[in-house]
């Protein structure tokens, strides 16, 4: 039976994307050889321009295919915490600690906000922010934390997770920063917890 013209279109799409990331994260965005990256995998410029518009729609492709991998990665290592609240600094933390990933690093710490701009703006980055804002609802529901704007401390707190791992995917020595963006991150986030008696 002749493939489906729709189920060729994803086999393309998912051939393109392992290549483009394999190449970024190899050789960054701007050294990447979109003549190569389609000969690689045995597919021509036009299947690429026909997927992702261009070079830098496919980096967006891939960015928002790893971020989301970096999020729910975050999010199985935060399961494991204890509470809901250790939970939300156990996420947090995971994807900061991330940033020390040379593939994540490059791609979407990088070359992602070079090349794709704000960060926040991206689709997987307003995933985040709505996973979290539910969290915060739900940590002011049980009165663990200040009863404040959910989707304010939703964007602090997702602000503050995403530059650390900016910081330190741009520092010249990513291993010893991340310690200290860590600590400072719960130093932020603890600021929303209720104080008690």
């Amino acid at each position: 039976m002749a493939k489906r013209r729709i189920d060729t279109m994803e086999e393309n799409r998912t051939k393109l994307m392992a290549a483009a990331r394999k190449a970024f994260a190899e050789k960054g965005y701007a050294a990447a050889s979109m003549d190569e990256l389609t000969a690689d995998v045995g597919l021509t410029r036009g299947a690429l321009y026909h997927n992702f518009g261009d070079k830098r729609g496919l980096l967006a492709a891939v960015v928002n295919q790893m971020d989301s991998e970096m999020a729910l990665r975050a999010q199985k290592i935060g399961a494991r915490a204890g509470d809901d609240w250790q939970r939300l600094l156990a996420e947090a933390s995971a994807y900061i600690e991330m940033a020390l990933d040379p593939e994540f690093q490059r791609i979407v710490l990088l070359d992602g906000p070079a090349v794709l701009g704000d960060p926040s703006q991206w689709p997987s980055q307003d995933s985040c922010l709505q996973v979290t804002r539910r969290a915060v609802a739900r940590l002011i529901a049980l009165g663990t934390i200040k009863p404040v704007d959910p989707e304010a401390a939703a964007r602090l707190l997702c602000g503050a997770a995403l530059n650390a791992a900016l910081w330190i995917a741009a520092s010249d020595d990513p291993a010893s920063v991340l310690p200290k963006a860590v600590e400072a991150f719960h130093c932020v986030a603890s600021g929303f917890l209720m104080q008690t008696a």
